[in-house]
């Protein structure tokens, strides 16, 4: 579990962070959609540094910076920055996002989130793994305030959640001018239900864009829309 994960163009080490490579972050840094007029870039609560990794391979920004509240985690997304062919692009702020939007007055052109959230309904002995994970840790309201905060004035929020807290983002998004422009759904299976939204925000109110996405046909056997969007990353892809 903690073995370094290998992708094709970088390598995260993990063994210090609580929350391990999973499917959500790199479903998150592969599907926001990136134009080259985006020159900064924050990854909030960047946990390995996996998707600010990301975001440097797929795009030329300037300033990727990203901000980490854990000890552990922030050392380790630190590392894997430096250890990457992208690491004068690429900076990690020890805060909590709190602190961070309340003193930083500048703005970002893409603001990407693979935040805590409730996946069971209780908690582990282990408590860095729980603020990874769980909600509490970063409300969505503290979220999306620190967007409204941050974000410049034709900005993107991207951010991946569980299906069953869209509407409930949605909604706390709103009420701060952001709303939502882009969202895809996606399922595990063909026969599976809805698991994860990713969602794309701006300040514009426009014709709100969804499809869906199936991660498998059947067990390793991906689809080609899944492929066709993770090539780039997946070694084995």
């Amino acid at each position: 579990m903690n073995k370094p994960f290998r992708f094709k163009q970088f390598t995260v080490q993990q063994d210090r962070c609580a929350m391990k490579i999973g499917t959500d972050g790199v479903l998150l840094g592969s599907w926001v959609p990136l134009t080259n007029k985006i020159n900064s870039i924050l990854d909030i609560g960047s946990g390995t540094g996996i998707i600010a990794l990301m975001m440097a391979q797929r795009s030329d920004a300037e300033t990727i910076d990203a901000v980490e509240i854990d000890d552990n985690a922030y050392e380790q997304s630190v590392e894997n920055f430096e250890s990457s062919q992208w690491g004068d692009r690429l900076f990690c702020y020890h805060a909590s996002f709190q602190e961070f939007f309340e003193e930083i007055e500048d703005k970002y052109d893409l603001l990407i989130s693979n935040p805590p959230f409730y996946t069971d309904d209780y908690k582990t002995k282990d408590t860095s793994r729980d603020a990874a994970r769980f909600e509490d840790a970063l409300p969505f309201e503290h979220l999306f305030i620190g967007v409204s905060h941050l974000l410049s004035e034709k900005g993107k929020f991207a951010t991946i959640l569980p299906y069953k807290e869209e509407n409930k983002a949605i909604d706390i998004a709103k009420k701060l001018g952001l709303y939502p422009q882009i969202v895809t759904r996606v399922k595990g299976n063909p026969n599976s239900e809805i698991k994860r939204s990713l969602l794309l925000f701006g300040y514009d109110q426009v014709a709100l864009l969804s499809d869906e996405l199936i991660i498998e046909n059947t067990r390793h056997h991906y689809t080609t829309e899944y492929i066709e969007l993770t090539k780039d990353f997946y070694l084995k892809m």
